[in-house]
């Protein structure tokens, strides 16, 4: 058995942004020259999120407004976190989102369902983050 990694930097310019991965997780797979395992993809970062969904411009609307009312950023004093940094709410929204994502791998492609796609999160943005990518078969 093989295994092969790979980092993703990100440094959103907003505080939250939505990402899709995908592309870059299909070019790790295909760099790994593994044709049938597993890829683990996840936040390295505890204010981040990794997931599978569709790609699709009203839902991600309805993530960020979903997760608002869940874990309003604003006001700060809400928290008890929040002291050094005003980032509470983003660390709830992670436990959310949830931290990875599993896909398998057949034939040297990521085996999705039909609309399924990667994205990376970011709830608190504008500082540098990483992704991991752990790729591991034959």
């Amino acid at each position: 058995m093989k295994s092969f990694r790979k980092e993703l930097h990100f440094h959103l310019p907003s505080r939250r942004g939505l990402v899709n991965i995908t592309r870059q997780v299909q070019e790790a797979v295909t760099e790994s020259g593994i044709q049938e395992g597993l890829v683990l993809v996840n936040a390295m970062n505890i204010t981040a999120s990794v997931f599978i969904n569709d790609d699709e411009s009203g839902l991600h609307h309805d993530y960020e407004v979903w997760l608002e009312k869940l874990a309003p950023e604003k006001p700060y004093d809400q928290y008890r976190h929040n002291g050094f940094e005003d980032n509470a709410d983003a660390h709830l929204k992670r436990t959310v989102m949830g931290r990875e994502t599993v896909v398998a791998v057949t034939k040297g492609k990521l085996d999705f369902g039909r609309w399924e796609q990667i994205f990376y999160f970011e709830f608190d943005g504008k500082r540098d983050k990483r992704v991991l990518i752990k790729i591991i078969g034959e």
